[in-house]
């Protein structure tokens, strides 16, 4: 290693020697020419030898220099700043995203280059943390209905359970197993969601009739608890965008309305045109949203009313966000306590290729 150093240093000198006698050599022949043939003067053999000389230790001393001046240069300005980002890359390697690449406003370029390594430390601490908190959330969702198949399996076994007991615990069992799949069901949407790139396959469909057919697959649900349900949607509305992706949305949107109402409640379905834009409401008489829960619905397994936490596992509004992120769409929620909530859906409808 040493060896190699030396010989890199002994070539940078013998290059700028080279250079520097060049550079002189050229420089004196032209001054000493010009000088004879203005003043008439003749150089002697010895005079030139002497100058010679002296011009060769002044080209060695100038050559010197100079190596010492660039391998300065190059240990300021490069070594130094690629040994911080080599040193960061490797800590970042071993999983520490806290670390951060110091400014080098002096290193042409490697300030620009450790801003973006920086930028990159700092998504991918944002994205560990995701990951940290997503898998923390997981095991836990997994956790709950696991115990209660576990507990209710459990009391099953009991000889001298009553028909009624029997068929109050089968069913709990069948209830925490339902929840049980639809839990991986929707980590397994969101993941592809959140983790591929999605290229919405674009088709020019009615968006009311779409509306229509999902709001009717609810219907055994809102009947069982009473719900006065209201349509008012716009004939003719078409749209150009993903059907499947679009149908989460709504289906999303409806499941929570129809949880979150109380019986006897009601739902209202809302589909309306204005200029090139389509937008779509789905308002509830439930429990609504407080202001410091709203800032957070649309987060990975946030549940903001712990009485319906039993009724889904938080991934429903992170499906629809993501959803509508993706296809280039906007979603808003107005909500009051105690008087409901309204979540809006607008979309593009003018067939370039995108909702």
């Amino acid at each position: 290693m040493k060896g190699g150093r030396w010989l890199y240093i002994l070539r940078r000198y013998l290059l700028f020697f080279v250079l520097v006698a060049f550079t002189i050599s050229c420089s004196m022949l032209l001054f000493l020419n010009n000088v004879s043939a203005a003043a008439g003067i003749e150089f002697t053999r010895e005079n030139i030898s002497g100058a010679a000389v002296a011009t060769a230790l002044n080209v060695g001393l100038l050559s010197a220099l100079f190596t010492v001046i660039d391998a300065l240069r190059r240990y300021f300005l490069v070594k130094r700043p690629v040994r911080r980002i080599v040193r960061a890359a490797q800590e970042m390697a071993r999983g520490d995203f806290s670390v951060r690449v110091p400014e080098m406003p002096v290193a042409d370029g490697f300030d620009a280059i450790a801003g973006c390594f920086n930028r990159m430390a700092q998504e991918l601490s944002g994205m560990e943390t995701l990951r940290t908190d997503f898998i923390a959330n997981v095991s836990h969702e997994l956790k709950t209905p696991l115990a209660v198949m576990q507990n209710y399996g459990t009391l099953l076994q009991e000889p001298e359970l009553s028909d009624e007991k029997r068929i109050e615990y089968a069913k709990a069992v069948t209830g925490a197993s339902r929840r049980l799949a639809d839990l991986v069901t929707n980590i397994l949407k969101l993941n592809k969601l959140e983790n591929q790139q999605i290229y919405p396959r674009s088709e020019a469909y009615d968006l009311g009739e779409q509306l229509c057919e999902c709001l009717l697959s609810f219907e055994d649900a809102w009947e069982a608890k009473g719900l006065d349900i209201e349509a008012d949607i716009e004939e003719g509305v078409t749209v150009n965008s993903d059907a499947e992706l679009l149908s989460l949305v709504w289906n999303n949107l409806f499941s929570n309305a129809v949880k979150f109402t109380e019986p006897g409640g009601k739902v209202s379905l809302t589909l309306k045109t204005e200029g090139d834009l389509a937008s779509v409401s789905v308002s509830d008489t439930g429990c609504g949203i407080p202001p410091e829960v709203g800032k957070h619905i649309f987060e990975k397994f946030y549940q903001g009313d712990s009485s319906h936490a039993t009724q889904g596992n938080g991934l429903g509004l992170a499906l629809v966000k993501r959803v509508i992120d993706i296809i280039g769409g906007d979603i808003s929620v107005q909500s009051e306590v105690g008087v409901g909530s309204t979540f809006t859906v607008t979309l593009r409808r003018d067939g370039d290729g995108k909702a």
